[in-house]
């Protein structure tokens, strides 16, 4: 297969051409795909400054709400898919999922237009914005990937590690135009004085808006000439008029669930969200008001228990020993690759805070913007994309590829090399050295390179193994474990210690940070007040009973937790591709 040519197909060429070209509906889904991964990226990019500069929020609660935010994202798939699956199909979700999240930005740009006269009326604003652009990404993100192996017949099914690679290429188009523009015209600083402009974030939000209402008029109106299987026909519709065409020869067409195992699933949902809200905020009740505290305990415990409890319900669905394997395999993938996006997913939070109060970010005399840095991850994937599918192209034509499973421990692997060389990189700054922007730069590139051997590669696993009846919500399933992996990513990123620029403010109080960090001093009332008003901490954070004094030891916390599910995953890959029963 030809993935250089398939990117720039012929004018001539149909949907139903058979040859080895991918078919047209692949580059509708990957442009719909790339508007909204531009406005979603893009907002992604400006969040946590936006939190923090100009509705005055704490950077751990920014990180936690951060998490919070990204994790409901992930989990509202779970009911986008099943409401697709039963009820409305792939096509009027991704048309309601898209028009949803215009919305949502939209609003983002009337909160960020609004904070200086009302700073608690913006955040209601903010907080109405993300629960609509959740729920609009819960619509639209399950069903757009299930769409791309619909577009197959079944004897060309093992192009779609290569389909789903290309089509997350469209992905990181997108987020690479998305964090690009949104951070040029909302993330501005003066260039004399270098003092942030609060007022033009409004504006990144906006052009993320716009770009969402593109992504959604255009499948509109090319859903119908390309968005359709082998045969010509229409692939996402209304599930009522679904044939034995649509499904795998002998396949039930519909997910049935008994009463039986419902009860039992909303027992162990629960219990299960109790538990996790025990360990995360060590109580039972609903006393804490603080917003860190509340999403931690409410928010997270309710992804947790919801992802183990669906996952009970879908297998007590299954048909057959071959069917439980399978998705068995799914559920094993989707667990390892939390501590991925967990590690991932930091560019968000604490490796945009370090990038704005503790790099040297100056490229030829241009002063990078801090919300930008993270454009580096876009730049590689359109740059590696391609490479990487040829290589999974010419390893499967000399029988030499990888497992699927085995891919993404390569990813997992990845990860933790790029955090060992920031860690080693950041451990003799102290607390005023700059960290230079070409080792952002290199760890995005080998967390790029990890990524490529992990989400499109798990995204083609859910395709190839999910039975066709509740794909959908299989691929909710998969994505839950990203909305853990970002709820980990979170708690974690409000790990982060105090960097430079706290230390700065610390000494325009009178007061050395190190030495309250350290426990040497004990400050006044005034002084607390101070502390506060300066967002600045008062203690190390924590880690499972470990502090964190610096960043060294902060970034070494990924290491350990990638490190060692890359080499579990690894290790039983062998007995997860017996499981996989020939698909690969």
């Amino acid at each position: 297969m030809d993935n250089i040519e398939a990117l720039s197909p012929k004018p001539d060429e149909f949907v139903e051409n058979k040859s080895s070209r991918h078919p047209k509906g692949l580059w509708v889904l990957f442009g719909t795909e790339m508007w909204e991964r531009f406005n979603f990226y893009g907002m992604r990019a400006l969040l946590t400054l936006f939190m923090v500069n100009s509705l005055l929020i704490k950077e751990a609660d920014a990180a936690i709400i951060y998490g919070g935010f990204l994790a409901l994202c992930y989990l509202t798939p779970l009911l986008g898919g099943f409401i697709a699956d039963k009820y409305i199909g792939n096509r009027y979700a991704i048309i309601i999922g898209g028009s949803l999240m215009a919305i949502g930005q939209f609003l983002l740009f009337i909160s960020a237009s609004t904070f200086s006269a009302d700073i608690s009326s913006a955040k209601l604003i903010m907080w109405l914005a993300l629960f609509v652009i959740i729920f609009g990404n819960g619509f639209f993100k399950p069903n757009i990937s299930s769409m791309v192996g619909s577009l197959y017949p079944k004897q060309e099914k093992s192009k779609l590690d290569s389909a789903f690679t290309i089509f997350y290429m469209g992905i990181n188009i997108g987020a690479f135009l998305g964090q690009f523009i949104c951070p040029y015209v909302g993330d501005v600083k003066d260039a004399a004085t270098g003092v942030r402009d609060i007022f033009a974030f409004k504006w990144g939000f906006l052009a993320a808006s716009i770009a969402m209402v593109i992504g959604t008029v255009t499948f509109f109106i090319l859903k119908n000439k390309y968005v359709v299987t082998p045969e010509g026909r229409p692939i996402g519709g209304l599930p009522k008029h679904n044939t034995s065409a649509d499904f795998e020869e002998g396949e039930t067409q519909t997910a049935k669930f008994s009463g039986q195992s419902l009860g039992i699933t909303g027992v162990i949902f629960v219990a299960l969200f109790f538990v996790f809200r025990y360990l995360l905020v060590g109580e039972l009740g609903f006393n804490s008001v603080e917003m860190g505290q509340l999403i931690k305990g409410i928010i997270y415990p309710f992804i947790y228990a919801a992802g183990i409890s669906l996952a009970f319900l879908i297998m007590s669905s299954a048909e057959n020993k071959i069917e439980r394997q399978r998705i068995w395999v799914i559920y094993i993938v989707s667990f390892f690759i939390i501590f991925f996006w967990a590690a991932f997913e930091q560019a968000g939070s604490s490796l945009t805070f370090i990038a704005d109060n503790q790099t040297d970010r100056n490229i030829f005399g241009w002063n990078m913007p801090p919300s930008m840095v993270q454009i580096f991850n876009g730049i590689f994937v359109v740059i590696l994309a391609v490479p990487f599918s040829l290589i999974w192209d010419k390893l499967r034509a000399k029988g030499k590829e990888p497992v699927s499973p085995f891919k993404q421990a390569m990813g997992l692997a990845l990860i933790a090399l790029s955090y060992f060389i920031i860690a080693h990189n950041v451990k003799d700054l102290g607390n005023s050295g700059l960290l230079a922007i070409k080792w952002l730069m290199l760890l995005y590139f080998i967390q790029t390179c990890g990524e490529l051997c992990l989400s499109p590669i798990g995204l083609s696993l859910v395709g190839k193994l999910a039975p066709k009846r509740f794909a959908s919500l299989l691929y909710g399933v998969f994505f839950i474990s990203n909305a853990a992996g970002y709820a980990l990513a979170g708690s974690l990123g409000a790990l982060i210690p105090a960097t430079g620029d706290k230390f700065k403010k610390a000494q325009e109080i009178g007061v050395n940070l190190q030495d309250v960090l350290d426990k040497k001093v004990t400050l006044t009332a005034d002084q607390v007040a101070a502390f506060e008003k300066a967002q600045l901490p008062l203690h190390n954070p924590t880690f499972v009973g470990f502090e964190i004094h610096n960043l060294f030891e902060f970034f070494m916390v990924f290491v350990v937790l990638c490190g060692i599910a890359a080499i579990i995953l690894g290790l039983i890959s062998p007995i997860l591709k017996k499981m996989m029963h020939g698909v690969n």
